[in-house]
């Protein structure tokens, strides 16, 4: 499991999101910085625990709701302008990415 290409790169955008979100002005750390803390680590957790389930397909598909919602909360964040584009650009890749994974996962179980 640790091995896998998801796990590691969601764990590297949890400790992108963690740090990141702390900077965030004081208004908005019991807002969106803590929503988006809680998404990112709620998203890793479906993912460990999806790795753990047979059949794994209902929790991965909730894994990818969640990163839906990570998706959107981290674009406000760019138009409340808590993240800078060049901030963004970097989070955008990493969730592309990651999404990217995470459908070959669902199309993998969904074809087993």
């Amino acid at each position: 499991m640790k091995d896998s290409p998801i796990f590691s790169k969601t764990y590297d955008l949890v400790a992108w999101v963690i740090p990141q979100t702390i900077k965030f002005p004081r208004h908005q750390r019991f807002v969106m910085a803590a929503t988006i803390q809680q998404e990112a680590i709620r998203f890793q957790a479906l993912l460990i625990e999806a790795a753990h389930q047979r059949p794994a397909h209902e929790t991965l598909k909730r894994a990818d709701a969640e990163l839906d919602k990570l998706r959107t909360h981290i674009r406000l964040c760019l138009d409340l302008e808590l993240l800078t584009p060049g901030q963004y650009e970097h989070v955008a890749r990493m969730l592309t990415e990651i999404g990217r994974l995470l459908g070959g996962w669902l199309r993998s179980v969904a074809s087993a």
